[in-house]
């Protein structure tokens, strides 16, 4: 407890304030959470403990506050989470002459949660190793039922050729992962859209941490093969994209950037139309984050608007060498960039040259 003369700060009108159950006050530079319920006042401090969520702008659940940004919860009277070994500060409160008064020094200082690290949120740094290569399959086939898929094939023959030639490679299929669509943190505030995904820390269930650790620490080269549906990528491609605003958002936040000397290419195949504009998309989206990409960016199919008939569109893709020989030397191409980029980062390390700063550094919730 602090023991230091306390000096107050008057918030105003007692009968006024009872009027707001939760509100955000802010008096010598501090944000605190100021409640009322029950007919007894609370007073904590108002950045949350996980993100610094402003815990005034949120509800109460009881005697609990619910932070914003992430639904963390705190009480709001001791300030303590569930576990009760952490909390944020807590504020003395006096009432005088109508008027509700703060101590302007907290009666109970900050007691961060010790977090280990997430596994995720270490340092990027590339290990020694042959270059590594991961295929992400974004088609929506049922796993149960499979059927073939154009789009996936050819990714399957791009990978092989990639282990042929002496390549490390995983192969991942989101229709197999259970994750959640992104719930657009970043609109609550810029600092509530965290690396680690916030999703990712607080649901252990969530599983697209294998595509996180393959894009942002272990590939060299990332193959995205996606079917056109309706002119478009794969809703699995986007709700993928969607959650890796967090890898983008980390440079407008925090200059950190997460994707650094990787390559990125593309397998688009389809019964409709408007591989450009699908590509297009893609190598927005991708470059965004981080990726470059080599001449010549993706290898694509599609027999055209009118093609309904699309048991032969998959004949086509099935018997055509020259679909699997434009897989192989997309490969080819991404790998040999990769190449150029490691050599490069190398050299840039050896004369002693930076770029922008690399790695991560959220807490596991």
């Amino acid at each position: 407890m602090n023991t230091t003369p306390e000096e107050w700060h008057c918030l105003g009108s007692i009968a006024d304030l009872k009027k707001i159950e939760l509100q955000e006050i802010r008096f010598g530079g501090k944000a605190v959470a100021l409640s009322f319920r029950d007919g007894k006042f609370g007073a904590v401090g108002g950045n949350c403990l996980h993100a610094g969520g402003p815990l005034g702008q949120g509800r109460l659940d009881g005697d609990r506050i619910v932070c914003p940004w992430h639904g963390w919860k705190v009480d709001r009277c001791d300030g303590l989470t569930g576990s009760g070994k952490a909390g944020v500060e807590v504020y003395h409160l006096k009432e005088e002459g109508g008027q509700l008064w703060i101590s302007t020094t907290p009666a109970q200082a900050r007691k961060p949660v010790q977090n280990e690290l997430h596994p995720l949120a270490r340092p990027v740094k590339r290990e020694p190793g042959p270059i590594r290569v991961v295929g992400i399959s974004t088609t929506g086939m049922d796993p149960e039922e499979p059927r073939y898929s154009t789009s996936e094939a050819l990714l399957d023959e791009a990978l092989k050729h990639a282990t042929a030639v002496g390549c490390e490679t995983k192969l991942i299929k989101l229709n197999e992962l259970k994750f959640k669509h992104c719930e657009g943190y970043y609109s609550k505030s810029a600092g509530a859209c965290t690396w680690p995904c916030t999703l990712t820390q607080m649901d252990d269930k969530d599983n697209l941490e294998p595509v996180y650790e393959a894009l942002v620490h272990w590939a060299d080269v990332s193959l995205i093969a996606t079917p056109i549906r309706w002119g478009v990528a794969s809703s699995l491609y986007f709700k993928m994209a969607e959650r890796m605003n967090c890898v983008q958002n980390q440079i407008t936040i925090n200059d950190l950037v997460l994707i650094q000397n990787k390559v990125a290419s593309f397998i688009i195949t389809g019964g409709q139309d408007n591989v450009q504009g699908v590509a297009g998309q893609m190598l927005t989206f991708f470059s965004e984050l981080g990726f470059t990409f080599p001449q010549f960016p993706y290898v694509a199919h599609s027999r055209g608007w009118s093609a309904e008939d699309m048991e032969n569109n998959i004949r086509y893709v099935q018997e055509s060498e020259h679909l699997r020989e434009g897989a192989r030397e997309l490969l080819d191409r991404a790998v040999a960039k990769a190449r150029l980029l490691l050599e490069g980062a190398q050299c840039a390390a050896l004369v002693g040259r930076g770029g922008r700063k690399a790695g991560g550094g959220a807490s596991k919730s």
